[in-house]
């Protein structure tokens, strides 16, 4: 007979069996994010058809214009957590304030941040979208979490992953003992184990940069990505050019094959454009534990100390040795 592949929910539940004290709460809070990429995935397949394409009238606290799938993802992700006794606080790119559960809900023990739909620029043309999530562990119990409370470094998180929306839906999470991702089964409703332990290749033969703002990048930066493109069979270059405009798509395709993804800082904007809490410090997560790198250019990620929720940073992230090259081009030592 064959042997049906492990679902999400057997999958945590069998790990959560090798964890002495463990209650199940921070088990089914995964679980709750595997729903709610169910709720984002059933609209996007019915995008075109309801009128659900296109902005709204908003804009979000990066001053950017909120797609109306935007909205609809980060209210997906509130209305599943809010009141799931799960968490005790939820922050996301798209609001300028986390929320904090009221004192007369039930709420957890963990704090989670993401950002609900990742590459919204493609929402309008059928191409990858994602969502993006980080947590992180609050001990109090006498109060909920201040807003500062949540500028953790990236060291402390428990557990990161992200969801893709393309040919099919999947989830990839860490909860620092690996890497593993889940298709969803549209069928039957549910996430099937399809990658045990994914380890991302040392060096890869693509990259993924918006060379559209090569012009505005320091000279290191510029002298990195030109190196790509020349012929070396040492090192298998020249590179291919891969990008897609959706960070999780991109991120993905270097998790399973190898390569680098860089949004660097700029000359006029060293600090970069992506948020560090909702974006470079979960992704980092995964790929560190899928034996990659991400770094600013100068700093490991998952150490820079944040400041404010919505803070940038710049991102170079992918296979070791393409990270550690490219680190060696913007520091000036190659």
């Amino acid at each position: 007979m064959r042997e049906f592949p492990l679902t999400l929910s057997r999958f945590i539940i069998e790990s959560q069996a090798s964890h002495q004290g463990a209650t199940g709460e921070f088990s089914s809070l995964l679980t709750q994010i595997g729903l709610v990429g169910k709720l984002i995935s059933q609209d996007l397949r019915r995008a075109g058809l309801i009128n659900i394409l296109g902005a709204t009238d908003d804009t979000n606290v990066q001053g950017e214009t909120v797609k109306k799938l935007d909205a609809i993802a980060n209210d997906d992700f509130v209305k599943v957590f809010q009141h799931s006794g799960y968490v005790c606080a939820l922050a996301s790119e798209e609001m300028e304030k986390p929320i904090s559960i009221p004192g007369n809900w039930p709420h957890g023990k963990y704090m989670l941040l993401f950002d609900p739909l990742d590459g919204s620029s493609n929402t309008d043309n059928n191409m990858p979208l994602g969502a993006i999530f980080s947590v992180l562990k609050y001990d109090r119990g006498d109060r909920l979490p201040t807003d500062e409370e949540l500028l953790c470094r990236g060291t402390e998180q428990i557990a990161a992953g992200y969801l893709l929306y393309g040919s099919s839906t999947m989830l990839v999470y860490t909860v620092g003992q690996g890497v593993y991702g889940f298709t969803l089964e549209p069928g039957i409703g549910e996430y099937l184990l399809s990658h045990e332990r994914i380890t991302i290749p040392d060096r890869g033969r693509v990259y993924a940069a918006n060379e559209g703002n090569y012009h505005k990048w320091p000279g290191g930066t510029k002298k990195y990505l030109d190196s790509l493109k020349v012929s070396d069979k040492a090192t298998g270059r020249p590179y291919s050019s891969r990008y897609s405009g959706c960070l999780v798509a991109d991120v993905h395709r270097l998790l399973l094959g190898g390569g680098i993804y860089l949004y660097p800082g700029e000359v006029d904007k060293p600090e970069g454009k992506l948020r560090l809490l909702y974006e470079a410090n979960p992704l980092a997560f995964v790929v560190e534990q899928a034996g990659g790198k991400a770094s600013t250019g100068t700093s490991r990620i998952l150490e820079v100390e944040p400041k404010k929720l919505h803070q940038r940073v710049p991102l170079i992230i992918g296979s070791r040795q393409d990270v550690e090259q490219a680190e060696a081009y913007i520091q000036g030592k190659a």
